[in-house]
């Protein structure tokens, strides 16, 4: 599993987007919406740019879409560390396990870890 993330999201008049602009480990299942996201984004400043010459949104395209995905990135990463064991290495074993059990055992654990999940590309 490889996490990437190529910044700026934008070299000119090229944009990057989806897998072209970051990689997420499938483990927080965030790589398609993040791609989706960064289609919405990118489709709503090329509109304005085209309809009413305004650039702004452009300007604002790479800083607006790395924000949400450097949370995906942790996210991934947590969900990454909380899921996948350690076979040489107890103590992050150890954490892993500490990890899980606030997951089921915390209900503000677990409300960050659902709003996490779902909520994330709402950004």
């Amino acid at each position: 599993m490889r996490s990437v993330v190529n910044e700026p999201m934008r070299y000119g008049r090229l944009f990057l987007a989806g897998d072209a602009a970051h990689i997420v480990p499938p483990t927080g299942a965030k790589g398609m919406n993040l791609a989706l996201a960064d289609v919405r984004v990118l489709s709503r400043a090329l509109t304005a740019q085209l309809k009413s010459n305004d650039v702004t949104l452009l300007d604002v395209y790479s800083a607006t879409c790395l924000e949400r995905v450097w949370r995906a990135q942790e996210f991934s990463n947590y969900m990454t560390q909380m899921l996948h064991p350690y076979y040489d290495d107890e103590f992050e074993n150890g954490v892993q396990r500490a990890r899980l059990r606030q997951a089921v055992t915390s209900r503000e654990a677990t409300t960050v870890l659902a709003r996490n999940y779902v909520d994330l590309n709402s950004l």
